[in-house]
């Protein structure tokens, strides 16, 4: 039991030491905190290109069913999974392409494309994202379309209603600055922090008498101190 209390007051001495240094290395935390924010937040908003996204919606179930039937509940709860698919199929991707005459592939244009379904409901969302918000809004809107001529042909129904088209986004989705200089903040005061404990942890030289006590586990018997601008007084002489 003794034993045990001498380790928890030495992890105590020891937690409070990196405490004290800590305080007194506050200035630096705080430069090293500002800096990380300063490169952070300046690469975020000028080497960073802001990305824009739109977003179309389609009611899974058609007209043929009838809201009040459970059974048509349930069986759009069912097609909402097929629909997802549906939408990122290479057909419907190609068609975008071809329709817009873009200037790219199936898997490059794919990886715009985000297909959710809101919880407890029967509505695919459709989202683009691309730098130009234009053409963002205009491939949602071209990949709703092209989803429910594909889901009618495949299903060989009537084809699903879209209840909203996309907007031009007037705000980026990605990145935030704000997000990214906090981040960048706390890399910067964390990276500090690391350096300062590693360094005082590594130190094993002899500053003051309690170390002596602690590292040589030696009494001391007697202290000199060391008086400022001494060695001058002496040279003087």
């Amino acid at each position: 039991m003794e034993e045990m209390r001498r380790e928890n007051e030495e992890v105590e001495i020891d937690l409070l030491e990196i405490a004290h240094l800590l305080w007194r290395k506050a200035w630096a935390i705080l430069l090293c905190l500002i800096i990380g924010a300063a490169l952070v937040g300046s690469y975020t908003k000028f080497l960073v290109t802001p990305q824009y996204s739109a977003s179309s919606m389609i009611y899974v179930l058609t007209k043929t069913t009838t809201v009040t039937s459970i059974t048509d509940l349930q069986i759009g709860t069912q097609l909402t999974a097929d629909f997802m698919t549906l939408t990122t199929s290479r057909p419907v991707v190609e068609d975008v392409i071809d329709d817009m005459d873009l200037d790219t592939t199936y898997e490059k244009l794919k990886e715009k494309i985000t297909v959710n379904n809101p919880t407890d409901t029967r509505i695919l969302e459709i989202t683009a994202t691309d730098p130009d918000p234009k053409m963002a809004r205009d491939i949602s809107n071209a990949m709703a379309k092209a989803t429910v001529e594909r889901i009618s042909e495949v299903m060989d129904t009537e084809k699903p209603n879209i209840v909203e088209d996309a907007v031009t986004p007037t705000i980026p989705s990605s990145p935030s600055l704000v997000k990214n200089t906090a981040i960048g903040a706390l890399l910067g005061a964390l990276l500090a922090i690391a350096v300062i404990v590693i360094r005082h942890l590594m130190d094993d030289t002899i500053k003051t008498e309690e170390d002596v006590k602690k590292y040589l586990e030696l009494n001391v018997l007697a202290a000199v101190p060391l008086e400022k601008g001494s060695s001058k007084k002496r040279k003087s002489a």
